[in-house]
């Protein structure tokens, strides 16, 4: 955050312009997990993304185990803001889970101050590599449990353990559909990444 001073309407006296932090938060997990769902229902702009359909070329390639009835992929990323205050602006985004994509995930994390991995406990394995990701490079990151209807209900230290997570890691119960849930699963990254030692700045 930083302020500027300015000439009000040329009256000769000056006030304080606020320009908030602007902070990059990358969403991933694996393939159908939710995170094109939780960045459009967060964002306060309309959100990009770069959905496109499956096609036959995609058979073979990408793993639709447990989500067969998906007809659609993001290819590259997902993008939304969401204004936490006058301090703080958050840019959302949102990695491509399919393992042929995953070289675009070094691009997307340079500069991010932390990550959102949403977890479908139907197919908990998918959403490891990004676990390890974030985890090798240092960045902190929240674990947002995307309850989809029918999934058996665990608890966060059943989900803690599955996953092999540091006890300091944030495990949060989502709606990656629900606006309020999927800020909520934001508000906990942002509080470990603030005990976490990092400052939230320009």
């Amino acid at each position: 955050m930083a302020s500027v001073s300015s000439d009000s309407a040329g009256s000769g006296t000056t006030s304080d312009v606020v320009i908030p932090a602007a902070v990059k938060i990358l969403v991933a997990g694996g393939f159908g997990a939710g995170k094109t769902t939780l960045v459009g229902s967060v964002s306060e702009i309309a959100p990009l993304n770069t959905e496109e359909v499956m096609t036959e070329a995609s058979m073979g390639v990408d793993d639709l185990g447990g989500v067969e009835d998906k007809s659609t992929t993001t290819v590259a990323l997902d993008f939304g803001r969401i204004t936490v205050d006058e301090w703080v602006v958050l840019y959302l985004f949102g990695t491509p889970g399919q393992g042929r994509f995953w070289f675009m995930w070094d691009e997307l994390a340079e500069g991010a101050l932390g990550a959102v991995v949403l977890a479908d406990t139907r197919r908990l394995e998918t959403c490891f590599p990004a676990v390890d990701f974030f985890e090798g490079r240092d960045i902190p990151f929240a674990v947002a449990v995307n309850r989809f209807e029918g999934a058996t209900r665990y608890t966060e230290q059943e989900v803690r353990e599955a996953m092999d997570l540091d006890d300091g890691v944030p495990v949060v119960a989502s709606d990656a559909r629900d606006r309020e849930s999927s800020k909520e699963v934001l508000i906990a990254l942002v509080q470990h990444v603030m005990q976490r030692g990092r400052v939230l700045s320009t």
